[in-house]
């Protein structure tokens, strides 16, 4: 559970931190609390493991990675959590996800979001994964449009 000091925290890291040499500075100011305190109150949450990490977020169509694809997997109930491991290893994907299937009109229960500079990169990144893992039931769904890609507000 967080307190109310902790959740303005957690609010103020959900935002894009300023572009200061002390971006930490003014919340600790708002919250009345020194810099050093506030960064003391930000391990303890990591510590907790209520936080995560602190990170940039790239804009990867920016960045040259124009082409995503949801890889869809039918993988044996009793391999997902191998095959799941196995596919979270690869640096080309941000989501691994089991989900339920409704076989017989949609069969996958393994999602991954495999991310490259082509269409061929992520098919290559998919076909590595097949022969790794031996899922040979797999079909990628390429984003077509952008409509909302944001992080989660919590608070």
């Amino acid at each position: 559970m967080l307190t109310n000091q902790e959740k303005k925290i957690v609010s103020f890291l959900q935002e894009d931190l300023p572009l200061d040499p002390r971006p930490f500075e003014n919340l600790a100011d708002s919250l009345g609390i020194e810099e050093e305190e506030l960064l003391v109150k930000v391990k303890e949450l990591q510590d907790r493991g209520l936080l995560r990490r602190i990170g940039a977020v790239v804009r990867h169509y920016h960045a040259g990675y124009r082409y995503n694809a949801m890889g869809c997997w039918q993988v044996e109930e009793s391999l997902v959590d191998e095959v799941g491991s196995k596919m979270s290893a690869y640096s080309e994907i941000s989501h691994v996800y089991q989900r339920p299937a409704f076989p017989p009109h949609w069969p996958y229960n393994l999602f991954t979001m495999i991310h490259g500079k082509s269409k061929e990169e992520c098919q290559d990144t998919a076909e590595k994964i097949s022969k790794e893992t031996g899922t040979k039931d797999f079909n990628l769904l390429y984003s077509i449009k952008e409509f909302k890609k944001t992080s989660m507000r919590y608070f």
